[in-house]
């Protein structure tokens, strides 16, 4: 199938220890549309083949023994959704033909066009995936872990791709410090940057204006991202190809990534990875996709 590319500039901004915005650079980048209804499109963005180190660094803060060991992974070039998908977009798909089950066209619980859908299972993202390909006669997945966090990194390596932290200007997140018998048990902030908004709910996707190097938007924050791989406990023994890891395991739990508008700030890292049970729904938990 020929696929019409177009280009796109977008800003990416670096951040100080402290949160302030120290740079912001202009940059472009391929994508093509994939036309569902009407005025309702889906941008795939071009992401480029490279190497890049995978998980985390024990001295950053919030890793945890499943972020690591850090390894090296190379992957081939892909395409991936320039948003989390929205409900406009899960709708017009939610309309086409059943493949393994049905959809609720109207899932999300922050009902808005264009807020990402949310409160959809993997099996409901893996649905959205087949009736896409087939409509398209193109080949949509979700992401492997591996490629969400290369993608997200967007070359580069600390602990978020805006620099060493992050802020609530910059992504939908909670950045209040949350208590329990006077112990902060969920900080608001990361490392020397400051706390921030709670919204407690969605935003529109792109709302922040600024996207990574590659492109992308809402990497951190907004919803949980799900991930075509099973659960690892670790990194040992993990494809190094960039292909999702669903072999070596007794888990039935999927992959997360990305951190949403309930997490704290070290659940948001571009390392950070949880699980859940495949058939879960929750109104922090959507998906993007990609095509390769």
């Amino acid at each position: 199938m020929t696929t019409q590319l177009s280009s796109y500039e977008f800003e990416v901004v670096t951040v100080n220890p402290q949160g302030k915005i120290i740079q912001r650079e202009n940059k472009k980048s391929l994508y093509f549309l994939e036309k569902l209804e009407h005025e309702c499109g889906l941008e795939m963005v071009a992401v480029p083949g490279g190497t890049f180190y995978m998980g985390s660094l024990k001295t950053e803060e919030g890793c945890l023994p499943s972020q690591t060991p850090q390894h090296s992974v190379t992957l081939k070039p892909f395409w991936m959704s320039k948003y989390p998908i929205t409900q406009q977009q899960w709708k017009a798909v939610a309309k086409l033909p059943s493949i393994k089950q049905s959809l609720d066209p109207d899932p999300a619980n922050f009902s808005n066009p264009n807020h990402p859908v949310e409160q959809v299972s993997w099996y409901d993202a893996l649905e959205f995936c087949a009736r896409l390909s087939q409509y398209s006669q193109r080949a949509y997945y979700l992401p492997s872990e591996a490629q969400w966090e290369y993608a997200c990194r967007a070359n580069t390596t600390t602990p978020f791709h805006f620099g060493e932290t992050i802020t609530t200007d910059l992504a939908n997140y909670s950045g209040v410090n949350w208590e329990y018998q006077g112990k902060i048990c969920s900080k608001g902030s990361y490392g020397q940057g400051p706390l921030g908004q709670d919204r407690r709910e969605t935003t529109p996707v792109g709302h922040f204006g600024v996207a990574n190097g590659f492109g992308l938007y809402d990497m951190y924050g907004n919803v949980r991202e799900w991930c075509e791989d099973l659960w690892h406990k670790n990194y040992l023994g993990s494809p190094e190809n960039g292909q999702a890891w669903i072999t070596h395991t007794d888990e039935v739990r999927r992959v997360l990534r990305g951190g949403s508008w309930n997490c704290s700030p070290r659940k948001c890292r571009s390392a950070y990875r949880t699980k859940l049970d495949p058939l879960t729904s929750l109104y922090d938990i959507g998906f993007r996709i990609v095509h390769y």
